[in-house]
């Protein structure tokens, strides 16, 4: 990552207390820390003096980090402070000067007192402003002070002499962290100075990505450090005085991700939008389902447990996508089933071994059961599944995806779909209908983090957005995420390429569509981001009966 540190040294900057450790260009058994000694008071003044930093660079790589760290001479520093002295003089005598500028002048004064000059030139000027009153007020004056030790364990935050109060020592920070051997993650993270502690985060090698943005309020001037720290997460704050304290949690799907987010749009968090449970007096079903992306190295991988996943959902109805199976496996599969869901349903593709295959598993007995859509040309990949329960049928089904280079759209479009919906309005003559599983279609921009760059893309072009639309929502089909949560972003599936789930770069395929005779009767529509395992989650729906 393109290291960018917009900090001089050898200047007065009014900078939050902070520790990075950049990996590049950085030895092994390397670390930094900055130490910031901060009076409380109310002209209070933060004292910070230079020190050179024992780095080993390259030649190459030498002139990207000069000037941004490294030793000056007393004579630098003396001219530096003169010039500056000279020209915020000016600034007191006319402040409207400021405005006259141009954009080049305002950088080049911006960064001879090292305040970061990037953006436009209503930016630069409302920061050399927030910068030049305080400077006159008399109420910025710091000298930077770096220690600067190096070790590739930790990188650590010093905060002395006075206790703050949360309002007045919080950091904000947005963490990016890449440690080789550790999962990546993104989160934010609070951390509040105490007297005389240490903070320290352990990691391994860090690369450390920075930028200061100026943020002005009426009490001065702010710099706001935004951080992009490479590694997966910081884990844990190991405290002096605490102990080990958790401070980021693994779960990037609460974090808005969207490269066109439209006003109103929050991201989908489980923990938080999921009603209540129903009581026991209360008849239900819960249905859940999953594209598992080959079912017998799902059971292989270590970590993952069925048992513990059905004794934490208690779900009545599980049913399978791209379970990958040959019909020679299922008996094997059966005997491994959780004790109370004896009732499992296998449809295996015959005309492409180890493909597609989808299955239904209930404990719960259903009245009849289907395999197929009763059409040989579309039943021999083994894509779909019904059964029939009192009260409704359930499909649980796997829509063929159009494919590289869209091979197979026309058929998906012109074929599948209408044959699907036809189908389930068969069906919808004697009883509510309810089709699950990975439909292989993003409906809308706001189900695609993405939108712009997958127009050509399976499962978000036009015509399957349309065919989507057409064959089920227009035909009385709920989407009942959709409908429960308007405007709130939620993926269930992410690409292995490009850390797309550690970024929650997603796509919103798989569904659970319902008769709209029932949908009043949906008492929660739901997306298991946290469940792992393969490259989809699960998705779940409560059914009041």
């Amino acid at each position: 990552m393109k290291q960018a540190l917009h900090l001089q040294l050898k200047s007065f900057v009014n900078l939050p207390s902070f520790a990075v450790a950049p990996r590049r260009n950085l030895r092994v058994g390397t670390s930094i820390s900055f130490r910031v000694r901060t009076m409380g008071s109310k002209d209070s003044k933060r004292l910070l003096s230079n020190s050179s930093l024992p780095v080993s660079l390259e030649d190459k790589k030498e002139k990207k980090l000069k000037g941004l760290v490294g030793t000056n001479s007393t004579s630098e520093k003396e001219n530096g402070v003169k010039s500056s002295s000279v020209v915020f003089e000016r600034f007191k005598e006319d402040p409207a000067r400021i405005e006259t500028m141009t954009v080049q002048e305002l950088r080049a004064t911006l960064r001879s007192v090292g305040v970061p000059a990037k953006g436009c030139k209503r930016d630069l000027v409302n920061a050399l402003k927030c910068f030049a009153e305080k400077k006159i007020d008399g109420k910025t004056s710091l000298t930077v002070e770096e220690q600067a030790s190096f070790s590739a364990e930790n990188i650590s935050v010093k905060c002395k002499d006075k206790d703050f109060s949360k309002e007045d020592c919080v950091e904000d920070v947005n963490t990016d962290l890449e440690v080789p051997g550790l999962p990546q993650h993104k989160g934010r993270v609070k951390k509040s100075a105490t007297e005389g502690s240490i903070n320290k985060f352990n990691t391994k090698r860090v690369t450390k990505k920075q930028n200061l943005s100026i943020r002005c309020d009426e009490g001065g001037m702010v710099l706001e450090a935004k951080r992009t720290v490479s590694s997966k997460i910081i884990h844990e704050v190991v405290n002096a005085d605490k102990g080990v304290m958790p401070v980021i949690q693994t779960e990037p799907w609460t974090v808005l991700a969207h490269k066109k987010p439209q006003k109103g749009w929050i991201p989908y968090n489980p923990k938080t939008m999921r009603p209540p449970p129903l009581t026991r007096d209360t008849r239900y079903m819960k249905l859940m389902s999953w594209n598992v992306n080959g079912l017998r190295a799902l059971l292989k991988l270590e970590g993952f447990s069925a048992l513990q996943l059905s004794q934490r959902e208690d779900f009545d109805v599980l049913c399978l996508q791209e379970t990958k199976l040959q019909e020679k496996d299922v008996e094997n599969i059966k005997q491994c089933l959780i004790d109370g869901y004896e009732n499992s349903f296998w449809s295996c593709s015959v005309s492409k071994l180890g493909y597609s295959g989808t299955a239904i598993i209930s404990r719960v007995k259903p009245l009849s059961v289907r395999y197929g859509l009763g059409i040989s040309d579309h039943d021999s990949e083994g894509r779909l599944v019904m059964a029939e329960f009192d009260s409704f049928y359930l499909l649980s089904g796997y829509v063929p995806n159009s494919g590289d280079g869209l091979r197979r759209l026309s058929y998906r479009v012109t074929q599948w779909d209408p044959t699907l919906s036809n189908y389930m309005k068969e069906l919808e003559k004697s009883k509510p209908v309810i089709l699950t599983g990975d439909l292989n279609c993003a409906h809308e921009e706001i189900d695609i983090y993405n939108p712009a760059g997958n127009k050509r893309s399976a499962g978000f072009t036009d015509e399957e957005r349309q065919s989507f639309g057409t064959n089920f929502l227009s035909r009385g089909f709920v989407d009942t995420f959709r409908r429960q949560h308007p405007g709130v972003v939620g993926y269930t599936y992410w690409g292995y390429r490009h850390g797309g789930r550690k970024n929650n770069r997603g796509w919103r395929l798989d569904y659970f569509l319902v008769s709209e005779s029932i949908a009043d009767r949906v008492y929660d529509s739901y997306i298991l981001s946290d469940v792992g395992g393969s490259d989809h989650c699960p998705v779940g729906l409560v059914l009041k009966l």
